[in-house]
């Protein structure tokens, strides 16, 4: 026989806290918040470094901070912990995403994926070679690869203000091809913007690597415990001199699409040990409900394939903490520092800002239009060519990405300071002139749709 179920009356704060953090947790899943946040951490920035009190902006990013074990210390500014460190969990969050997509996503099927990979490589070659229209000689040359990237985040986020008028089929668009941009992103990061290698270093990362196939091998699902070998891959790139947050990619493109297997269904063990203990008459003992509650929560935990469930459970972190963290440490950027009577510092900024603007676009648009109209590749349902306009403005909101390519590009404060300008001014740009773009695009939907609506009752 079975117990009756009790219910307990809960304290009414207890209640109100429940009902609190369940409407924050709806809040921070709406997708534009994220986009928002991020602006606003970099307005916050870009205020506080022209303010009387931008001395204490730089000098805070210079803190040193230290770990050690032993006689061995670690130390490194807060600037490098933000930019090498916890912008490895980005990465990490965007191999992830790239590997979802492969497995089951828009770059699964070739003939689907074909049109998003065609415009992400029109949408880096074009702005590539209109920032070399700028800048064709001397440290300038270095910045042709800022004005490529396309911050997923904030993209997504401004296509979410538009609401539900804009087809599901143009955000899918939109995140294949930024996904596809970061993996190009992430190429050349790879290719030319890491030092003189000391291949040493692919030694210890390949030690991380194998001890990370191991653990898969023998069924360990625990995403902390990969957390040590991803710290050996972390410290491996940092020691060849390539740039570490790389090793971020690597864990996200090694996580596994399917759970640990296991000799039930998840499902089964869950239904199976709760049926048990509630069908106890008497009260259970708590040192024998230790084992198959431990059983509940490994059943629980694989319900969902690792790539989904890490991808889960970093995604607010990586939204609200580590990308605005990034943006106020990187986007504060001291107008009285940059002379702008030099012609480099101009055209730099003028390069990455017009790039992303313009060229983003017209690279976009340009070869999708050249790659359908002859016959390679074609428009996914509901996309018509307006859409395919509002993704190419929307990708020109380079920000998080293009801020970090900036860092990687300059060694001279006044180039650098430029580039980040650019990026800011084209950002921005491209985020205003896309919802505008995408307002208009939006109602001329409804007006089609609401026709369509009209012919049909007058039939």
């Amino acid at each position: 026989m079975n117990r009756p179920a009790h219910r307990q009356k809960m304290p009414r704060a207890q209640i109100l806290a429940e009902r609190a953090f369940a409407t924050v947790e709806r809040f921070l899943h709406i997708e534009a918040v994220s986009g928002i946040v991020l602006l606003l951490a970099a307005a916050i920035a870009l205020i506080w470094a022209n303010s009387p009190y931008a001395e204490s902006y730089h000098h805070l990013w210079h803190v040193s901070f230290s770990i050690g074990l032993g006689d061995f210390v670690f130390d490194r500014p807060l600037h490098f912990w933000i930019n090498d460190a916890l912008m490895t969990v980005f990465f990490l969050v965007v191999g992830m995403e790239i590997r979802r997509e492969i497995h089951e996503g828009a770059l699964s099927d070739l003939k689907q994926a074909s049109l998003p990979i065609a415009a992400a490589l029109g949408g880096v070659g074009v702005p590539a070679l209109v920032y070399l229209g700028f800048n064709h000689n001397g440290p300038q040359l270095q910045g042709w690869a800022v004005p490529t990237a396309t911050d997923i985040a904030f993209a997504v986020g401004v296509l979410a203000l538009l609401g539900k008028s804009i087809p599901s089929n143009v955000r899918v668009f939109l995140l294949a091809l930024a996904i596809i941009d970061d993996i190009i992103a992430v190429l050349i990061i790879a290719f030319f913007y890491s030092g003189g290698l000391d291949y040493s270093g692919f030694a210890v990362a390949a030690v991380g690597i194998v001890m990370i196939l191991a653990l898969q091998r023998i069924g360990i699902g625990s995403a902390y415990v990969y957390v040590v070998p991803g710290a050996i891959i972390w410290i491996g790139l940092l020691m060849t001199g390539a740039h570490p947050t790389l090793a971020g990619v690597v864990l996200g493109l090694m996580t596994p699409v399917f759970s640990v297997r296991m000799h039930e269904h998840p499902l089964e063990i869950l239904s199976r040990v709760t049926g048990a203990l509630t069908g106890r008459e008497e009260k259970p003992d708590p040192h024998h409900m230790a084992g198959p509650l431990k059983e509940m929560r490994r059943a629980q935990r694989e319900l969902l394939p690792p790539v989904v469930r890490v991808q889960m459970a970093l995604h607010p972190w990586v939204a609200y903490g580590i990308m605005p963290l990034f943006a106020l440490a990187n986007a504060g950027v001291t107008l009285d520092g940059i002379d702008l009577s030099n012609a480099g510092p101009q055209w730099v900024m003028a390069g990455v800002a017009i790039a992303l603007v313009l060229g983003k676009p017209l690279g976009i648009v340009g070869v999708s239009w050249l790659m359908v109209k002859l016959g390679v590749c074609r428009l996914p349902p509901g996309v018509s060519w307006g859409g395919v306009v509002l993704i190419g403005l929307l990708a020109g909101i380079g920000f998080t990405m293009s801020i970090f390519i900036a860092m990687l590009a300059f060694t001279d404060a006044n180039l650098l300071g430029a580039s980040k300008l650019g990026v800011l001014i084209g950002s921005v740009t491209a985020a205003v002139v896309g919802l505008s773009w995408g307002a208009i695009y939006a109602r001329s939907r409804r007006s089609e749709a609401s026709a369509q609506l009209g012919a049909e009752s007058r039939h």
